[in-house]
C-alpha cells in the first residue's frame, strides 16, 4: 500500500479532470475526496435527479464508518440510522418467533456498525460533494483513449474530454462493458435473487424487523423511519438464472409473485401491495470477479468492479472504502494514473477478497435449502443473544470476523 508523503503537496497535480459514472454511493464519496485533494470531478448519472425516496437499508461496517467520520458526516449518519433493535425470526406462520438483538448480530461482523437507508445515505453523500458538476439524466455511450486523455460521447449531452474516467455505476456497469467487455465475462451467479420494495406501515412497526424462513425462501420487512413506510425484502433460490431484463420491472414483479404465491405468514398482504409499489428493486445476487479493475485511463470502483453480492457481502461499505482509497492513492501519486491505479488496486484487494469470500458463504447459508435448514437457522439464532461470540462465529460461518478488516491509511 502506498504511504502518504509530504512531497506530494509540493508537486502539481496532473490528470485533474476526472469523469465519474454513477451518483449513488461510490461516485459521490470519490468526488468528495477528489475535490478535497485538488482534482476536478464531474459525475454523470442516468437518473434524472438524486434519489430521495425508496431504497433498502444498508450496513456501514468498520472502515466505512471511519470514512464517514473522516468526511465529517458521522453525526448526520448516526441521526438517520434505522434504529432497528430486534429481529423477530420465524419458520412457521403459527410458531413463536425468536427475538435476536441486532447489535449482537452486527457484532459478529464488525466492531463498528451503522444501518441506514440507502437513499438517506445517498442524499448525504451528494450534499458532501459541494459544487461538483453533475450531469443528471445522461450516460456514456462511447469512450476512446489516447496518451493524453479520454474522449467521451454522451447519450444526450455534447462530447467532452477528460483526463481519467471512473466507473462507479454498479453491478450492471456501463463503463465496465465499454472498457472491459460484456458483463457475462465477470458475473458469478450465487444461485439466489433479491427483491425490495416499499409499502404502507400496516403493522405500525417501530424498532423490530420481522423475518420468515422457509425452504429456499426468506421474507422480511422493517420500518423505514424517515418515510414511516415498510420495506419488504424477498430472497429466494433458483436452480438456474432467470430470464429477464434488469430494467423490466413488470416482468420482475411477475417472477417475484410466482415464487412466493404459496407462502403463508404475512406474505399475501405484502404481495397485495406489489403492483402499487413505485420503489422496487429486483436482481440476482451476483458477484463481479475481475483480476484487475483498471485499463489505461479507466478504472472501476465499488460494485462495478468487485461486487461481493447484493445484501450478502457488505457492498456499500466496500464501495465507500474503495472510493476513499482510489482518491487517496491518486493524491499520493500526484495524479499519475499508472502509479495511482496500481496502488489503489493493491490497497483495496484484501478488502475485496474478504468481502467476496464472506458474500459467497452468506449467499449459500442465508437462504435455507429446506424446511429443516430453516428450522436449524432459527435454533442457531437463539445463540446470538447469549453464547460467546467466538462460538457463534464458528457455528454460523462468520468465524473470520469483520467483513472489512484492513486499517485505512490517512492521506491528509
Amino acid at each position: 500500500m502506498t504511504a502518504p508523503n509530504s512531497a506530494a503537496s509540493d508537486t502539481p497535480v496532473t490528470n485533474r479532470n476526472i469523469l465519474i459514472s454513477g451518483a449513488s454511493v461510490a461516485g459521490p464519496v470519490l468526488a468528495h475526496w477528489l475535490r478535497r485533494f485538488g482534482f476536478h470531478p464531474t459525475i454523470v448519472e442516468r437518473a434524472p435527479s438524486p434519489r430521495k425516496t425508496g431504497g433498502h437499508a444498508v450496513d456501514l461496517f468498520g472502515p466505512a464508518v471511519e470514512v464517514t467520520d473522516h468526511m465529517g458526516l458521522l453525526p448526520q449518519v448516526q441521526r438517520l440510522r434505522t434504529r432497528t433493535e430486534r429481529l423477530a425470526l420465524a419458520t412457521g406462520s403459527r410458531g413463536r418467533p425468536v427475538d435476536i438483538n441486532v447489535a449482537a448480530l452486527a457484532g459478529l461482523l464488525s466492531d463498528k456498525h451503522i444501518e441506514i437507508m440507502r437513499d438517506d445515505l445517498s442524499v448525504l453523500l451528494h450534499e458532501s460533494t459541494g459544487d461538483t458538476e453533475y450531469l443528471f439524466g445522461d450516460s456514456i455511450s462511447r469512450m476512446s483513449q489516447d496518451d493524453d486523455g479520454v474522449s467521451v460521447t454522451f447519450e444526450s449531452g455534447p462530447s467532452r474530454r477528460f483526463d481519467l474516467v471512473v466507473g462507479a455505476d454498479g453491478l450492471h456497469s456501463n463503463v465496465r462493458s465499454l472498457a472491459f467487455g460484456p458483463e457475462s465475462r465477470y458475473a458469478r451467479f450465487t444461485g439466489a435473487y433479491l427483491a425490495v420494495y416499499s409499502l404502507p406501515n400496516f403493522l405500525g412497526l417501530a424498532d423490530t424487523a420481522h423475518v420468515y424462513n422457509t425452504d429456499g425462501r426468506v421474507v422480511a420487512f422493517y420500518r423505514a423511519p424517515a418515510q414511516d413506510e415498510l420495506r419488504a425484502i424477498f430472497l429466494f433460490r433458483t436452480g438456474d438464472p432467470l430470464d429477464y431484463h434488469h430494467r423490466d420491472v413488470r416482468h420482475q414483479k411477475s417472477l417475484l409473485r410466482r415464487h412466493f404465491e404459496d407462502v403463508e405468514w404475512h406474505v399475501p398482504r405484502l404481495l397485495s401491495e406489489l403492483d402499487a409499489a413505485e420503489s422496487f428493486y429486483f436482481d440476482s445476487i451476483t458477484q463481479i470477479d475481475m483480476d484487475a479493475w483498471s485499463s489505461g485511463r479507466v478504472t472501476l470502483v465499488g460494485d462495478a468492479g468487485y461486487s461481493p453480492g447484493p445484501a450478502v457481502g457488505g457492498g456499500t461499505s466496500l464501495a465507500m472504502v474503495g472510493a476513499y482509497l482510489l482518491a487517496g492513492e491518486l493524491k499520493a501519486a500526484n495524479g499519475d494514473h499508472v502509479a495511482g491505479f496500481a496502488a489503489y488496486e493493491d490497497a483495496v484487494r484484501p478488502q475485496v477478497m474478504n468481502a467476496r469470500a464472506f458474500g459467497a458463504n452468506a449467499a449459500t447459508t442465508l437462504v435455507p435449502r429446506s424446511v429443516a435448514h430453516a428450522w436449524l437457522t432459527v435454533q442457531l439464532s437463539r445463540l446470538v443473544n447469549a453464547a460467546p461470540r467466538s462460538l457463534v462465529r464458528r457455528l454460523t460461518g462468520t468465524r473470520h470476523g469483520p467483513i472489512l478488516n484492513t486499517p485505512l491509511p490517512r492521506y491528509e
